[in-house]
């Protein structure tokens, strides 16, 4: 594989890997976003499902009703059926009415009940999927906080450590320096009391008091007189 070939397969892979991690960056708040649009569905559908309660209430108070006004009917018409036949028959034909009047309540009550039921459920069941997708988001971005967080610390960490060596490399150099200079002034003492001592001496020869030449003839005298 030529060099330009590599480079471009590692920039390719770079910039797949960048996109890839726009894409990973949006899709929490991709996410975040739908969440808030299925709780105003979600919002939608509990007032629908009030409505239709609502409905159920209403249609349940008609079959009711019509089951009173059934009850009531038929009583009239045992009483009237020894009195006025034919009133008695006015109320079986009220009768008639009323139980095809419920017959028509009743399958709408029926309806708005099955209706309300399977709406109830499909509800909860769409609660508990988005309390469970909310978690997961939510734990999502705690473990990226922490992972982020750890990172943080690991890179002060990493940088505490070469700071620290720097700073201990600096600090040897300096006392490298330090020991240097100090050997150069203890040199130059000891050259100066040395410098000192010997102007001394050669006072003192002169003086004649200590040190100095023997003469050619002490030193022969000394000689002979062994």
């Amino acid at each position: 594989m030529s060099v330009w070939k590599k480079l471009f397969t590692a920039v390719k892979g770079s910039a797949n890997e960048a996109a890839q991690a726009v894409v990973d960056t949006q899709a929490i708040k991709i996410l975040e976003q739908e969440i808030r649009e299925s709780k105003e569905e979600l919002r939608k559908s509990d007032h629908a499902r009030t409505q239709i309660l609502a409905k159920c209430k209403l249609a349940q108070q008609k079959v009711d009703g019509l089951n009173k006004s059934i009850a009531e009917y038929e009583e009239h018409a045992r009483k009237a059926i020894d009195t006025d036949r034919q009133l008695a028959l006015d109320c079986a034909q009220r009768v008639s009415e009323l139980k095809g009047q419920l017959e028509t309540e009743q399958s709408y009550l029926d309806q708005f009940v099955q209706s309300e039921k399977q709406l109830a459920a499909n509800i909860g069941q769409a609660k508990n999927n988005l309390r469970r997708l909310e978690q997961q988001v939510d734990m999502v971005k705690a473990t990226e906080s922490v992972q982020r967080a750890q990172v943080a610390v690991s890179s002060s960490h990493l940088g505490a450590n070469s700071k620290m060596k720097t700073a201990t490399e600096s600090l040897a150099r300096i006392q490298e320096k330090q020991n240097l200079r100090s050997a150069e002034l203890e040199a130059a003492e000891e050259l100066a009391q040395s410098e000192s001592t010997d102007d001394l001496e050669k006072r003192l020869a002169g003086a004649g008091i200590k040190g100095g030449k023997a003469s050619a003839d002490d030193e022969l005298a000394r000689i002979l007189g062994k």
